[in-house]
């Protein structure tokens, strides 16, 4: 299973970048076009160009719109890396989360009572539920609000809208590391979707349309050129989302949806950035404000520090004080083995678990040393144990509040 996830793990990450890095070329390609400069090339119905120098040669591309004189037979398609990329994300979220739902998913510290109560059946139920309802929510929106790409402003705001709501759902439904990986879900297969319902089936009308000597709907290609536009401005978004999950302080706060939402605005204002500088236009407030929305997560995401649980004394004079307990490594190493060492061990006893998360080891008193920090962070937040499996207690989780990590 761990070989399986790794090689499962391995053709996501590759997929996803042969995807995203051709689909940024693209975007850079189309914004970099120029008027065509020869009277044969505006002749042949050529819309603009770009010349370029790579690898140790010169290029010249050429975009035409819908008119071309000729199509080759080897014709190229850009489309399975965005499917293989779907399709191996989905069967990783499979693997990992809907097959231990309790664990990964399920979130029983929830606000909301019915949330709280979901089994695990449910939980994943929802979770799928989250793709298929955030795709249909989107897609409408760009259907009823720009249907012809003539208000493609007030869709962005929407879409921005729908996602700031997805991110607040998701975390009061979820975990908070699966709300972050279900949100980033939500945006990659409106991504794909993209793809496979609009941008490839508008294409080949369009081949089929030359071939057969008819003049294309110009519509398939603008409506083409939105989707994808789209789709890059959802990409830095998406890979965050897909990082996040090794980073516990952007999703286990009391702020989690506000951090998930702004790191989305900050991925596109900086993705906006490159967009118009592809056009020539150098507008440094985008970056700006996206570097702004990182410090503003950097306020909100610090990991507030833990608060020891405070026991009375009495003075030689009879005064009484209160006075800071301090719990010995002793107790930090016991409540490890009666609540952690189940995953985190050599050989873990807890089904489903080949090796200890993350490499951490918390048998013994060396290897709990190793990483106080961490610990007290993770606990505190309520992060650990996940789905709090292990029935850990707010008695013990003071307790290691008001442990000195030495």
């Amino acid at each position: 299973m761990e070989f399986g996830n790794l090689l499962l793990r391995w053709l996501h990450v590759i997929a996803a970048i042969a995807w995203i890095g051709e689909s940024i070329y693209f975007v850079m390609l189309d914004n970099s076009l120029h008027p065509p400069r020869g009277a044969e090339s505006k002749k042949r119905g050529v819309f603009g160009e770009m010349w370029a120098v790579h690898g140790g040669g010169f290029y010249h591309n050429q975009k035409y719109l819908t008119n071309p004189a000729e199509l080759p037979d080897d014709l190229h398609w850009s489309f399975w890396k965005a499917y293989t990329t779907w399709l191996s994300g989905f069967a990783l979220f499979a693997v990992l989360y809907l097959v231990k739902p309790s664990f990964y998913l399920a979130n029983p510290g929830s606000e909301w009572a019915w949330a709280a109560a979901l089994t695990g059946w449910q939980v994943s139920l929802i979770a799928v539920l989250f793709l298929v309802l955030g795709w249909f929510v989107y897609d409408q929106l760009c259907q009823r609000i720009s249907p012809n790409m003539e208000n493609d402003g007030v869709l962005s705001i929407a879409v921005a809208v729908m996602m700031v709501v997805v991110a607040y759902l998701s975390t009061q439904i979820f975990q908070g590391r699966a709300a972050f990986l279900i949100t980033g879900a939500v945006m990659a297969t409106s991504m794909s979707a993209n793809v496979f319902f609009w941008i490839i089936p508008g294409q080949r009308r369009m081949v089929n349309a030359l071939k057969a000597g008819e003049k294309p709907n110009p519509l398939d290609g603008k409506r083409g050129k939105q989707r994808s536009v789209h789709n890059t401005y959802f990409t830095l978004p998406v890979v965050f989302l897909m990082l996040s999950n090794h980073y516990s302080f952007t999703f286990s706060g009391p702020h989690a949806w506000i951090v998930m939402s702004l790191f989305i605005f900050s991925g596109a204002a900086i993705r906006q950035y490159f967009v118009l500088r592809h056009m020539g236009q150098n507008k440094l407030v985008y970056p700006i404000v996206g570097v702004l929305l990182l410090v503003v997560i950097a306020w909100l995401a610090a990991p507030a520090a833990p608060k020891a649980p405070a026991i009375a004394s009495q003075s030689a004079g009879g005064t009484a004080t209160t006075v800071a307990a301090v719990t010995s490594t002793k107790q930090a190493v016991d409540i490890m083995h009666a609540r952690c060492v189940q995953c985190h061990a050599a050989k873990p006893s807890q089904p489903g678990f080949a090796s200890a998360p993350a490499g951490i080891l918390l048998e013994t008193e060396q290897e709990v040393l190793a990483h106080p920090a961490l610990i007290k962070q993770v606990i505190a937040s309520k992060y650990m144990p996940l789905g709090n499996m292990t029935k850990m207690t707010d008695e013990e989780r003071a307790l290691i509040a008001a442990w000195p990590g030495k």
